[in-house]
């Protein structure tokens, strides 16, 4: 009842693990998708082992989360491996990669083996990465072209909140020949530790996540369903099934599930058990509810 194909992936389920959790290695991908994830994306790789940010690194907020890595990575050369024992989790497993410049994408996706390809042009704290080029059309264009060259499987362009129209990014991203859009990664945000006046963070400021952000998501969302020909992935403070049910109304073909993951591992099983609830209970089907909020 929830299996579908995304982007030529076949999907048991619409509800994956999105980057950046549990993804660096190949037996923490493994044990999500035996938990029940439909699909797993990796930890963000580079070209070359990234140490990361100083701590702190990460902190809880009332709303969420605040964090500011850095990308860190052992560099695609180093991570296939960490792929494979991924695979033996039975879903596909999507790596997700960053760079500089169009060159170092094509590079990394010429290179590894993976299912699909998350392109990270949407970290808000990595200098000279991530949102620092995602918020110019016309790079996430040539970045997205490089990389449907140098690779045969599908390509998704993740993007960033932290722009004033992400309409005319995920256009961008289409026109370069993405299979799909992911929306959101974090947002920018900042904590102070009002005892010694320093910013709690060793970047000074990172990305916010968790249930915080998940209107600013749901709209997002919405915006690029409008536009686009190609299939939005929701992600973004989805924390239940409700949660994953309104990304799909809002235009949503699958969802991705981060720091949710860390309170309870068994998320992906139980929110598509209740989704399936939910729909048999309503006389729905998946397709019947992509989208529904826009029929308004």
């Amino acid at each position: 009842m929830l299996s579908l194909t995304l982007a030529g992936l076949e999907l048991r389920n619409p509800i994956m693990l999105a980057a950046g959790i549990m993804g660096t290695t190949g037996e923490s991908l493994k044990r999500i998708a035996e938990s029940g994830a439909g699909a797993v994306v990796t930890k963000s790789v580079g070209i070359e082992p990234k140490a990361g940010h100083s701590n702190p690194s990460m902190i809880e907020v009332d709303c969420g989360y605040l964090n500011a890595m850095g990308l860190p990575n052992p560099s695609y050369k180093n991570f296939q491996d960490e792929i494979d024992e991924a695979k033996k989790g039975g879903v596909p497993v999507i790596a997700s990669i960053f760079g500089g410049c169009s060159l170092d994408f094509s590079e990394i996706a010429g290179a590894l083996q993976a299912d699909a390809f998350e392109l990270n042009v949407s970290c808000p704290h990595a200098h000279g990465y991530g949102a620092e080029i995602g918020t110019d059309p016309d790079i996430v264009e040539d970045v997205t072209r490089a990389v449907k060259s140098s690779t045969k499987v599908p390509v998704w362009v993740k993007l960033t909140p932290n722009v004033t129209d992400i309409k005319s990014i995920g256009l961008a991203a289409q026109r370069g020949g993405a299979d799909a859009v992911v929306a959101i990664n974090t947002i920018r945000g900042m904590a102070i530790d009002i005892e010694s006046g320093y910013p709690i963070l060793g970047n000074k400021f990172g990305g916010l996540s968790g249930r915080a952000i998940k209107p600013v998501a749901i709209k997002c969302v919405y915006d690029l369903y409008d536009v686009l020909d190609i299939p939005v992935i929701g992600v973004g403070g989805i924390s239940d099934w409700k949660d994953a049910i309104e990304f799909i109304m809002a235009g949503a073909r699958a969802v991705e599930i981060g720091s949710a993951v860390g309170n309870n591992i068994n998320i992906f099983s139980e929110i598509s058990s209740c989704m399936e609830a939910f729909l048999e209970e309503k006389e729905w089907t998946l397709d019947e509810i992509y989208g529904m909020a826009h029929e308004v």
